[in-house]
């Protein structure tokens, strides 16, 4: 395999490095003073999207990004470097649209969504207009095997009812999320692999309760790990 990184790659990693310097590391203390002073999302990160955005530095992550979408559609081999680049300030993949977990998200809806998902997800999404949450992580099983998931996904013919605690959930306490995809048991008697499957739903849905806000290693991120 050949790594060499291609010419528009090589482009867009001095694009974005300069973006870095210029914009966003001069801008991390007016973040989290920001932030500190429970201003969420701060208005420097939308400043520096709409920015970012005119410039082309938008959406690195989708190799096959669909027709007509904002942004580069970068292999994999090309978004590295660029996520190299970003991850030297937390916040600074949001700036580019390219924060989790929007990026995968974005991914899953592009592959497998309906066109009126896309509509109305998607394509917010993609311009950067809304977040979005993605619950798999539960507090009574060991999560990181998918096949121990028990939250409980019913159909009663009309629509899907939804049971269930989930926790870890990164950005459920932004204002700016609107969609959740939520992974559950909607067949328990088949075979392990095949019991699960996944829901969209919106952040305002009757009966979905955000408890709290859980810190981890003294961090208690401004977004939510709820």
């Amino acid at each position: 395999m050949d790594f060499t990184f291609s010419d528009k790659t090589i482009e867009l990693q001095q694009a974005v490095h300069h973006f870095m310097q210029e914009y966003v590391i001069p801008h991390e203390h007016r973040f989290h003073e920001d932030v500190s002073s429970g201003v969420y999302p701060p208005q420097v990160v939308e400043d520096l999207k709409a920015l970012a955005k005119d410039e082309g530095l938008w959406n690195f992550f989708l190799p096959d990004l669909p027709k007509g979408a904002p942004g580069t559609g970068l292999t994999n081999l090309d978004y590295a470097p660029l996520a190299e680049i970003m991850g030297r300030v937390y916040w600074a993949s949001e700036v580019f649209n390219c924060s989790a977990p929007d990026s995968g998200n974005m991914e899953l809806l592009h592959l497998s969504a309906t066109p009126q998902q896309k509509e109305q997800w998607l394509k917010p999404l993609f311009e950067g207009d809304i977040r979005s949450c993605f619950m798999m992580t539960e507090p009574d099983v060991a999560s990181s095997d998918a096949t121990n998931i028990q939250f409980s996904i019913r159909g009663d013919g009309k629509s899907y009812i939804l049971n269930g605690r989930k926790w870890f959930i990164t950005g459920a306490l932004d204002p700016r999320a609107r969609l959740g995809i939520v992974l559950g048991v909607t067949d328990p008697d088949a075979p392990p692999h095949q019991r699960h499957s996944q829901v969209l739903f919106p952040m305002d849905a009757p009966g979905l309760t955000v408890e709290r806000n859980i810190s981890y290693m003294n961090h208690l991120a401004p977004e939510g790990t709820c």
